[in-house]
């Protein structure tokens, strides 16, 4: 019996490795894996070209798609987390020493709809009294889904011959909220520092009042894949939390990376954390995180309505007990 031949696109990840090298399958399907790609050209190829049958994509892109009607679903498995709260940079010169400095000031954006950044804007918003309204927003990039500024957003679009990175540096903006570490910061550039210099204190802070370690992507799957086999995305499922579980135990062994404190630091995200920081499903705090994020995607104007979880994700439950789990 031939199996359904099927393409991922997805970041190359330990999570997945078992997956890639073959030592998971999913039931019943061939994938064929691709893990060269950077986040924003897959996220683009999946949404805006239907490149791939499964894509690992942009969670606040995915959720604009859905309100737009896209012909996609998803999964909810959840390759990529991080905290953002030390990918808020600042040009040293201009005075910004706390959040609220942010307010009347330009700031740069790599993209407005990227994840990382609708994250850090409902929080500064919300936990740091930062309205976006109140900010003047400079975008590098075309959106992954396009939608139409709300009244009293300022945001425009650099010309192309200039970077977002280098105006920071120059002082032509003052702030840049940026999903990746800038080059400037690599660099040690000076003229370049962060919002929060003490940012991995103020994550674990975060997250001890929140608990929430933030999703960035989720899997994406074409509409018509689901339509015409319904019982793939399930399988998918199944094979992504094998193929964590399989890394996650092999990690555990402080030789495999070449780190000095690797263990140690190994036990302290636990400690913090707790065992599966990376877990996927509709778990309370999943649940929880998606909430958020289209509260924040509905606020900011990316969507014309607050989506649900049932609006996002296909259902991955096998029923009460039943599964690999609880199996006699």
């Amino acid at each position: 019996m031939s199996k359904l031949k099927l393409t991922l696109a997805c970041g190359d990840y330990e999570i997945i490795k078992p997956l890639k090298e073959g030592t998971v399958e999913a039931d019943g399907i061939e994938l064929n894996i691709l893990t060269a790609m950077d986040s924003t050209t897959r996220h683009w190829r999946f949404l805006r070209n239907e490149a791939f049958d499964v894509g690992e994509v942009s969670c606040s892109s995915y959720i604009a798609s859905k309100d737009k009607g896209f012909a996609f679903d998803a999964i909810p498995v959840f390759l990529h987390r991080r905290f953002r709260h030390g990918f808020v940079f600042i040009n040293s010169s201009k005075g910004i020493t706390k959040p609220t400095d942010l307010i009347g000031k330009k700031v740069g954006l790599k993209q407005y709809q990227s994840t990382a950044i609708l994250w850090l804007r409902g929080l500064l918003d919300h936990e740091y009294g930062v309205p976006f309204k109140s900010i003047d927003w400079y975008t590098e990039l075309a959106e992954a889904v396009e939608f139409t500024p709300p009244p009293g957003l300022r945001l425009q679009r650099i010309p192309d011959d200039k970077s977002i990175e280098t105006m920071l540096a120059e002082g032509e903006i003052d702030a840049l909220i940026h999903p990746d570490l800038i080059q400037p910061l690599i660099d040690k550039d000076p003229r370049v520092g962060r919002l929060f210099p003490n940012y991995k204190q103020e994550e674990i802070d975060f997250f001890k009042r929140t608990s929430v370690f933030p999703i960035m992507h989720v899997m994406g799957l074409k509409k018509e894949i689901n339509e015409k086999y319904p019982w793939a995305a399930m399988n998918l499922q199944i094979a992504f939390e094998k193929s964590k579980a399989l890394a996650m135990r092999r990690m555990e062994n402080p030789r495999i990376v070449p780190l000095a404190w690797y263990r140690e630091s190994w036990e302290e995200q636990e400690e913090i954390l707790g065992t599966d920081p990376w877990e996927y499903g509709p778990t309370p705090n999943n649940l929880k995180q998606i909430d958020m994020l289209t509260t924040f995607s509905h606020e900011q104007g990316l969507t014309s309505r607050k989506l649900s979880w049932e609006d996002l994700f296909l259902p991955v439950s096998q029923g009460h007990k039943r599964g690999h789990v609880f199996r006699i």
